[in-house]
């Protein structure tokens, strides 16, 4: 679980909530169905209209990656490597076949496999980097949905409030009628400034380095296998190695 994302949720609604009490104001003055409304049901269609609908779905799957990011973590995947580098060292390349078939990591057995099927270390690169690149890909323009959301909201924001004025000018001659419609005009422009400010755009950029952090993994994971497939001294991979976690 990512604490971090927690307390900066959590102490974005305190600054808000705290500021806001401390003017003198309620809690009750910031919640406004409406406002909400307007500004997410339309921020969310906006960003469904210009996204392709598979590129849509990856981002909202991945936005649970803010609470709980990806498994890829560059001690324990360097820890695995130099366990195959000792086992294909005693036992040659075909004793990896069993730890390819039992490994959870996708990528890991994909890469495990080509080993065991005697493919060159050129052929592994290339397979392997193509399916790196191309996820990155994904994975990035997924997050730029969330860029989009932030940059939607604010304006969505200023339409509820132009539509709360709206519905202030055509009851002025209700005075009963004129708190309501004040009220959206204002929260809606609150809500959009702050769902943007507060969650979509740092979620997109959270979204962002995860992919990347994956994707180092990964190019650690790709110079592994090669020096397994080279016959390397795990003491060397190892050293070798380092210099990707030592740089994450």
């Amino acid at each position: 679980m990512d604490i971090l994302s927690l307390i900066g949720v959590v102490l974005g609604f305190a600054a808000i909530i705290g500021g806001n009490f401390l003017e003198g104001g309620h809690v009750n003055a910031l919640v406004n169905g409406p406002a909400a409304l307007i500004v997410m049901g339309g921020t969310l269609g906006a960003a469904a209209l210009q996204t392709p609908k598979s590129v849509f779905l990856r981002a909202m799957r991945m936005l649970v990656w803010v609470i709980k990011p990806p498994q890829d973590d560059f001690e324990v995947s360097l820890k695995k490597i130099l366990e195959w580098a000792s086992t294909a060292r005693r036992n040659g390349l075909l004793g990896l076949e069993k730890i390819a078939a039992n490994e959870p990591n996708q990528y890991a057995r994909k890469g495990l496999q080509l080993l065991v099927d005697g493919k060159e270390p050129e052929q592994i690169r290339l397979y392997m980097e193509l399916e790196l690149t191309s996820r990155e890909r994904r994975n990035l323009e997924a997050a730029k949905v969330y860029d989009a959301m932030g940059g939607y909201a604010p304006t969505i924001g200023i339409i509820g409030a132009v539509m709360g004025l709206i519905h202030v000018m055509g009851n002025l001659a209700d005075p009963s009628m004129l708190g309501s419609g004040i009220a959206v005009a204002f929260v809606s422009t609150i809500y959009g400034v702050g769902i943007a400010n507060l969650f979509f755009i740092p979620i997109a950029s959270k979204l962002r380095a995860y992919a990347r952090h994956e994707s180092h993994v990964r190019e650690m994971l790709i110079e592994g296998l090669l020096s397994i497939a080279e016959g390397e001294n795990p003491r060397s991979i190892g050293e070798k190695l380092k210099g990707f976690y030592e740089d994450a």
